[in-house]
């Protein structure tokens, strides 16, 4: 089946590049979500020696180092990789330049996202794997900026008549289980955890998500300068918390391994007991 093309790859690209030079700005962010990420790590006895990071933005290799790896940092644009330091890839996870096996570790860490085909970019996570190399990813889930959504649209369609996508479209977590068991990764895991941010100045969170490279790049949407009361608007409308402005990342964190003979195997169909 071909993938459905919601996102403008060329656009994902450009706002790598921009936020290359911002990315400071976020660090403490990233680094913490990249973090609850890496905690999966110490839960397996396993040692990993070669590392793929898909997207860290600096937030990841630099902890993987740490622990003794070799680390590839991947991303669309050749700035942001190249801010992981060491060994730089300029490439899409959708078209990995990877031989099959080149990896016992890769980890994704809120760069999934904006894939047009993703079970396509997982079946080839899972084949650039050795054999029971482990994959862990995380990805936002429907909830993350859903009040930011609804501002936007409330407020464009008052003032417009109508409104264009500005916030992506997530997928839902009981969907990413199945989407890891697709794409032929052994004993699959999903879990969600919601974060949420506050913000003095409602503005800091379009400069935050501008800063991570995390502007809208819906291919459809409009390309028009905004109304110039659109997001003074939408900003107003979003719920306070301590006085603060209040956005919620809801997270899905994943774990799949790559197949191999020593894992754990499921029962044959009709074999199981009943006590």
């Amino acid at each position: 089946m071909d993938p459905v093309y919601v996102f403008d790859q060329r656009a994902v690209r450009m706002h790598r590049d921009r936020a290359a030079g911002l990315v400071d700005a976020v660090a403490d962010v990233l680094a913490d979500l990249a973090g609850r990420l890496l905690d999966r790590l110490d839960d397996t006895t396993h040692r990993f020696t070669q590392a793929l990071d898909v997207g860290g933005r600096g937030s990841i290799a630099p902890a993987l180092r740490a622990r003794g790896m070799h680390v590839v940092s991947l991303d669309p644009s050749a700035r942001m990789a190249a801010r992981a330091g060491g060994f730089a890839v300029a490439a899409d996870a959708e078209w990995l330049p990877f031989a099959p096996g080149s990896f016992d570790l890769v980890v994704a860490s809120l760069s999934l996202h904006w894939a047009n085909d993703l079970p396509g970019a997982l079946i080839q996570l899972r084949q650039a794997l050795r054999p029971d190399g482990l994959f862990l990813a995380s990805l936002p889930i429907l909830g993350t900026l859903d009040a930011l959504r609804d501002a936007l649209t409330e407020a464009e369609s008052a003032l417009c008549g109508g409104a264009s996508p500005r916030v992506s479209p997530f997928a839902d977590l009981r969907d990413c289980a199945a989407l890891l068991q697709r794409a032929g990764f052994a004993l699959p895991v999903a879990d969600a955890e919601d974060v949420q941010l506050l913000y003095a100045d409602p503005a800091g969170l379009l400069r935050d998500l501008r800063a991570a490279g995390e502007s809208n790049s819906v291919r459809l949407r409009d390309r028009r300068l905004p109304p110039r009361a659109l997001f003074p608007a939408a900003l107003a409308a979003l719920p306070v918390t301590d006085g603060r402005v209040s956005a919620r990342l809801r997270l899905a964190f994943l774990t799949g391994w790559a197949p191999a003979p020593t894992q754990p195997q499921p029962l044959a169909r009709g074999s199981g007991q009943v006590l």
